[in-house]
C-alpha cells in the first residue's frame, strides 16, 4: 500500500482484531513493507498511544479502556441473584470495565478473591462490559483475618481476633498500610509462610479494638455483613414517599396497635381483636393482623431489591443494628406508627373458643396506629397498672387481645408445639458502649400473645398461597436425626429422666421429657441438650413442614422489613390477588431455590455474628474479675476440657483438661463423658462446678476457667498422689470404663 491507514482505521482494527494486534500484525493488515513504513507505522502507533485512543501492554495495542481477549481477572463476590462478577487484575484507572463471569457445566467452584485466567467477548450495545468464560483457575480465595496489629523492625504481626485462627500472622515492610500499633485491622494472605507465620497485607484498617461499639464493628467485619448502602440504593430509598389510600381497603376505623420491645427500632406488625357477633361462634373472635406493605416500596429488580436479598435480614447487636432496607423505610415509610396513614398488608382470620382457625380473608389496605406500645406497660395494664395513654385501649383493645390469647392458648396446648424454656439474656450498655449489667430479658404474656397472632397469620399465609397456587418460600423445621435424638436420650437417662422410643417422634414426647426435668436441678442441661438436637430452620420453595412448631404448612409473612423471605410471601398474595404490578416477578419465580438458600446461609451469618458479639460483650464485662469465682454447669465435654455457663451471666467458659484435675481422664465421646484414671471421678453434661476465672479475653470473647469444685465438693486427689495427663489409664479405670460402655449399650 502507498501511504498509511488514518488513526480510524487502525483504531478500528484493532477493535474488529483483539487477539492480532502487535505492530507486525497491523503492519501485515495494511500491506506496509520496507524498513521507512514500518519507522513511520512505529511513529503513528506511539502518538495514537500519547494521545490516549489505544494502549500498549506485552507488545500488543489495544483499544483504550478496553481489555485483551484473554485476561486475568480477580472475582468480586457474588451480587444478589448470586452471579459472578470480576475486575481485571491489573487495570489502571478507577472505572474498570464490567465483566461478567459465565459459569459453565464442569467448571470448577469459584469464590470471592478467585484469580482465573478467562477469554473475554465484549457485551453487544455496552461500551465497557464483557462477558467472560473461565479458562482456568489461577489461584484460590484470599484468605482474609481480623486482628490486632503489632508494630515490630521488620513491618508488622497481626494478633487474629478469631479464637480458631492460627496464632499470628507476619506483615512485611511496605504491605502495613501504615497502621498503627495496636490498632484494629483486617488483612489478606500475601505469601508463603515465612518462620512458620503465614504473610499478611493489611487492607482495612478499622480503629482502635477497645473502643466505644467496636465489638460489634469486628463482627461485622468478620462475617462479612454488608453494612453501608451504595448511593443508588440510598437514592432510590430516599425518592419513596407517603402512601394514598388508592385502590386499597381502607383499615383507618380499626384500632390496630403495635407491641413490640421498648427500645424497638422499626415496628412491622399491628394487632386488634374484636369479639365476633355470629352467635354459632359464641366465645370467638375476628383477629386482625397488620404487616407492613415493604412490597410497595421494594419492588422487584430495584436497586432497593437486589440490595435487601443480598442481605436477607436485618441482624441486631446490643448497640446497634444492620438493617435489610435504608432507615427512611425500614425506621419511618415502612414503619406502622402510631396516628400516621401507612400501607399495609392485613389478615382477619375468624377463630373459635379454643382457638381453632374457622377461617381467614387477606386485604391490601391503608391503616393508622392507635397506639405505639410495648410489653411491659401492656402486662402492667392487665395487671392492674393502667398507664392514662392506655385507659382509652383497654377494653376496646388490651383486654379483647389477651381474650383472643387464652383461645389461642389452648388451640395451642392441644397442638404442643415444642416447650423449650432458655431465658434470654440482654446486654445493658452505656451511652459510650461499655458493658453495664447482663439481665435475663423479663417474658410476659403479652409477648406469647403477640407471638401466637404472628404463628396463625404465618399459617394463614402459607395456607392462602397453597390455594392460590403461588410459588412461595415456606419456613422449614425437620425432625432431628437419630443419632442426635440418640445423644439426647443419653443425657435424658443419665439424669433418671426417659425418652420415648421406637415410635414416631413428635414434639409432644419431648415436651413430657422437659416437663419430667422442670424444677429439676437437671431442668436446663435438659432444655440446652433439647435445643441442640434440633435441627436449624431454613427456607425452601418446597414444603417439609415445622417440626419445632407442630405444622403442616408455616410460612413468614409478618416481618418484611427485617426479613426478605416475608417480602417474598407478599409479593406471591399480590400476585395471587391481583392488587398490583408489583407481585412475583418471573425473576423471582425462576431464582426461588437459589433465594431461599441465599437467605438461610445469611440468616446463619447473621446469627452467628451476633452471638460472637455476646460472647464479647460478656467477656469484656467479666474482664475486671480475673481471678474471682462463679458457679455454673458443664454444658458441654470435649477430650480437651469442659465448657461450663456461669449461672449469673449465662457466658460460656472452657476448663482445659490440664486444669480438670491431677489425673489422667478418659473422654467417653458416646456419653461426652470425662472419667478419671486414679479416682474414677465421671464429669459429663449438667454437673455443678465452682470456677475460678483465669482469663477473659474481650477481643476474641474467650474465658479460660479453673475447675475448683464439682457437685459440692472438692476434686478428689489421684490414688497415691500420682498425676499426669501423658500418661495412660490404669488397667482397672480400662476395665471400668469398658464394663460401663457395656452396660450402656446393653440398655
Amino acid at each position: 500500500m502507498d501511504q498509511l491507514p488514518s488513526k480510524d482505521q487502525i483504531r478500528q482494527w484493532i477493535t474488529d482484531n483483539p487477539g492480532l494486534a502487535s505492530k507486525r500484525d497491523i503492519a501485515k493488515a495494511f500491506s506496509i513493507k520496507g524498513g521507512p513504513a514500518r519507522i513511520e507505522l512505529k511513529r503513528l502507533l506511539k502518538e495514537m498511544e500519547q494521545e490516549g485512543g489505544i494502549q500498549k501492554r506485552k507488545r500488543q495495542f489495544r483499544e483504550a479502556g478496553t481489555l485483551p481477549p484473554v485476561s486475568i481477572l480477580r472475582l468480586l463476590p457474588p451480587d444478589a441473584a448470586g452471579d459472578l462478577f470480576a475486575r481485571p487484575n491489573e487495570w489502571e484507572g478507577e472505572d474498570a470495565p464490567l465483566i461478567h463471569v459465565i459459569a459453565r457445566t464442569g467448571d470448577p467452584a469459584l469464590g470471592q478473591g478467585d484469580r482465573i485466567l478467562a477469554r473475554l467477548e465484549k457485551v453487544e450495545g455496552e461500551a465497557h462490559a464483557y462477558e467472560a468464560r473461565l479458562i482456568r483457575k489461577l489461584g484460590t480465595s484470599a484468605i482474609r483475618v481480623l486482628g490486632i496489629f503489632r508494630r515490630g523492625h521488620e513491618g508488622g504481626r497481626i494478633l487474629p481476633i478469631d479464637k480458631g485462627a492460627d496464632k499470628e500472622w507476619r506483615v512485611p515492610p511496605g504491605l502495613t498500610l501504615e497502621a498503627e500499633d495496636g490498632e484494629l485491622v483486617e488483612a489478606e494472605r500475601a505469601g508463603p509462610k515465612r518462620m512458620g507465620l503465614p504473610s499478611a497485607r493489611i487492607v482495612a484498617r478499622l480503629g482502635d479494638p477497645s473502643g466505644p461499639k467496636a465489638v460489634s464493628l469486628i463482627a461485622i467485619h468478620q462475617h462479612g455483613i454488608p453494612d453501608q448502602f451504595p448511593e443508588a440504593v440510598l437514592a432510590e430509598a430516599d425518592r419513596a414517599g407517603p402512601m394514598t389510600l388508592d385502590a386499597r381497603e381502607d383499615l383507618r376505623h380499626l384500632d390496630l396497635v403495635t407491641i413490640d420491645p421498648v427500645d424497638a427500632r422499626d415496628r412491622d406488625d399491628a394487632v386488634l381483636a374484636i369479639p365476633d357477633p355470629d352467635p354459632g361462634n359464641a366465645g370467638g373472635f375476628h383477629l386482625w393482623v397488620a404487616i407492613a406493605d415493604v412490597a410497595h416500596y421494594v419492588t422487584p429488580g430495584s436497586a432497593l431489591d437486589r440490595e435487601a436479598r443480598k442481605r436477607g435480614n436485618s441482624t441486631y447487636f446490643p448497640d446497634r443494628v444492620v438493617p435489610m432496607l435504608p432507615d427512611v423505610l425500614s425506621g419511618d415509610l415502612c414503619s406502622l406508627h402510631e396516628g400516621v396513614d401507612r400501607p399495609c398488608m392485613a389478615v382477619c382470620i375468624t377463630i373459635d373458643a379454643q382457638g381453632s382457625k374457622r377461617g381467614h380473608r387477606f386485604t391490601r389496605g391503608l391503616m393508622r396506629s392507635r397506639g405505639s406500645l410495648h410489653y411491659g406497660q401492656v402486662q402492667a395494664a392487665i395487671d392492674g397498672a393502667v398507664e392514662p395513654k392506655l385507659e382509652p385501649l383497654m377494653d376496646s383493645v388490651i383486654r379483647p387481645l389477651y381474650a383472643a390469647y387464652a383461645a389461642l392458648k389452648h388451640a395451642r396446648a392441644v397442638r404442643q408445639p415444642l416447650e423449650l424454656d432458655l431465658p434470654e439474656r440482654k446486654i445493658i450498655l452505656s451511652d459510650e458502649g461499655k458493658v453495664l449489667s447482663v439481665a435475663f430479658r423479663e417474658r410476659f404474656d403479652a409477648h406469647k400473645l403477640i407471638e401466637e397472632a404472628m404463628v396463625l397469620a404465618n399459617v394463614c399465609a402459607a395456607e392462602e398461597l397453597i390455594r392460590l397456587k403461588r410459588p412461595l418460600l415456606f419456613r422449614i423445621h425437620e425432625e432431628p436425626s437419630q443419632e442426635k435424638l440418640d445423644a439426647l436420650r443419653e443425657v435424658a437417662e443419665a439424669s433418671g429422666f426417659t425418652l420415648a422410643k421406637g415410635q414416631v417422634l413428635k414434639t409432644a414426647h419431648l415436651n413430657r421429657l422437659l416437663a419430667q426435668a422442670e424444677g429439676t436441678d437437671q431442668d436446663e442441661l435438659i432444655n440446652i441438650t433439647t435445643l441442640r438436637s434440633m435441627t436449624q430452620a431454613y427456607y425452601s420453595p418446597q414444603n417439609f413442614g415445622h417440626f419445632g412448631l407442630a405444622l403442616r404448612n408455616y410460612a413468614h409473612f409478618t416481618s418484611p422489613i427485617r426479613r426478605y423471605s416475608d417480602l417474598i410471601v407478599h409479593r406471591a398474595l399480590i400476585d395471587g390477588h391481583g392488587w398490583g404490578a408489583d407481585g412475583l416477578s418471573a425473576w423471582d419465580v425462576e431464582n426461588l431455590d437459589e433465594t431461599a438458600k441465599l437467605i438461610s446461609d445469611s440468616e446463619r451469618r447473621s446469627m452467628a455474628a451476633e452471638r460472637d458479639t455476646i460472647d464479647r460483650y460478656l467477656a469484656s464485662y467479666l474482664s475486671d474479675r480475673v481471678g474471682q469465682t462463679f458457679t455454673g454447669r458443664v454444658s458441654g465435654v470435649q477430650k480437651f476440657g469442659l465448657f461450663v455457663k456461669l449461672d449469673e451471666t449465662g457466658a460460656d467458659g472452657l476448663v482445659p483438661i490440664r486444669e480438670v484435675g491431677r489425673e489422667f481422664f478418659f473422654f467417653d465421646a458416646d456419653s461426652q463423658t470425662l472419667t478419671g484414671a486414679d479416682t474414677g471421678l465421671t464429669i459429663g453434661p449438667g454437673a455443678r462446678v465452682t470456677v475460678r476465672l483465669a482469663e477473659a479475653v474481650p477481643v476474641t470473647g474467650g474465658l479460660l476457667l479453673e475447675l475448683i469444685e464439682i457437685d459440692g465438693g472438692a476434686l478428689p486427689a489421684p490414688k497415691r498422689g500420682k498425676a499426669g495427663h501423658g500418661r495412660g489409664p490404669r488397667k482397672p479405670a480400662r476395665a471400668a470404663i469398658a464394663k460401663r460402655k457395656v452396660v450402656r449399650k446393653r440398655r
